[in-house]
């Protein structure tokens, strides 16, 4: 692995572009990030990719502009190795939470690789604080991996877990215009949620709200038991795609309060996150596949 960019802000998140297989065609990026807590003692989140680009095409990600297909086990490792051992030599990451997030370039469900490589952190590093984080669209027809999945949480790490579904809309039509595959609907997802939730964190539901995206709910409330599923909230960043799609949506979160749906799940019993994220982020370049892009087009 070959890193050719590097940039960012130390108190707030460090992103990192780097060429695999010795191409430009097989590029990758990565970011470490303090996500809002005080020091990296606390929580330290890193994030990193499961593709060369990605195949899913979602309408306000930079990631869809090329797909190279998956990344090894190893070429997943080799983006944690770098972040850690720059900071840690030994291996001994003292976070009390350290997050590893499969959620930066690429589908990591389609990737067979990627459960392989969330154990391999577990045994490669001393970090009691590690907590590995899937973020899917639910792709169908991978149901053997979702499997592997619901046995690794249940058999490894009990519970100190994050799975979150990018669902972004109750509305079935907008969601397979924004997310244009075969995927899981609210119904698969609601039974396989139930099924890998063993207590600990709950299954993430996470909606970023573009100006055209529904979200009712009735049928929030109708789908997903509020014991087992947790709600997050995010903009719509500024990315290219998301620009030339018109759905930037940047708020803070005293304006999110003009989502009057959000008190009424809250009243439902639902924990409902608001997740702004650091503005500075999007000069950063930290928001999927925007460094890529920048680096792809030297702006």
């Amino acid at each position: 692995m070959k890193v050719v960019y590097e940039g960012g802000d130390e108190k707030v998140a460090k992103v990192y572009a780097a060429y695999m297989r010795g191409s430009p065609e097989h590029m990758v990026e990565f970011v470490e990030s303090l996500s809002g807590s005080p020091s990296i003692d606390e929580k330290w989140v890193l994030i990193i990719s499961s593709q060369f680009g990605c195949p899913v095409r979602c309408r306000f990600c930079d990631a869809s502009i090329f797909y190279r297909g998956n990344l090894t086990a190893e070429e997943m490792l080799a983006q944690v190795d770098f972040m850690v051992r720059r900071r840690y030599p030994d291996g001994n990451v003292p976070a009390k939470k350290f997050k590893v997030q499969f959620a930066r370039m690429g589908e990591p469900a389609l990737n067979d690789a990627v459960i392989e490589a969330m154990l391999e952190i577990r045994r490669r590093y001393r970090a009691p604080g590690y907590m590995p984080c899937i973020s899917t669209v639910a792709p169908a027809g991978r149901d053997e991996w979702f499997g592997r999945l619901l046995e690794a949480n249940r058999k490894v790490f009990r519970g100190w877990f994050q799975l979150q579904f990018s669902l972004h809309s109750t509305d079935q039509k907008y969601r397979d215009w924004l997310v244009p595959i075969r995927k899981w609907g609210l119904n698969e997802i609601a039974e396989y949620g139930e099924r890998f939730y063993v207590g600990g964190r709950k299954v993430t539901l996470n909606f970023a709200l573009s100006p055209g995206a529904r979200v009712d709910p009735s049928v929030i409330s109708e789908h997903f038991d509020p014991h087992v599923f947790a709600l997050k909230f995010t903009p719509v960043n500024p990315t290219v795609r998301a620009e030339e799609n018109g759905m930037v949506n940047v708020f803070t979160e005293r304006e999110a309060d003009r989502y009057v749906f959000l008190r009424e799940l809250r009243e439902m019993g639902y924990d409902v996150i608001v997740s702004i994220g650091e503005l500075v982020e999007n000069e950063i370049g930290s928001n999927c596949g925007q460094l890529v892009m920048r680096v792809h087009t030297g702006t």
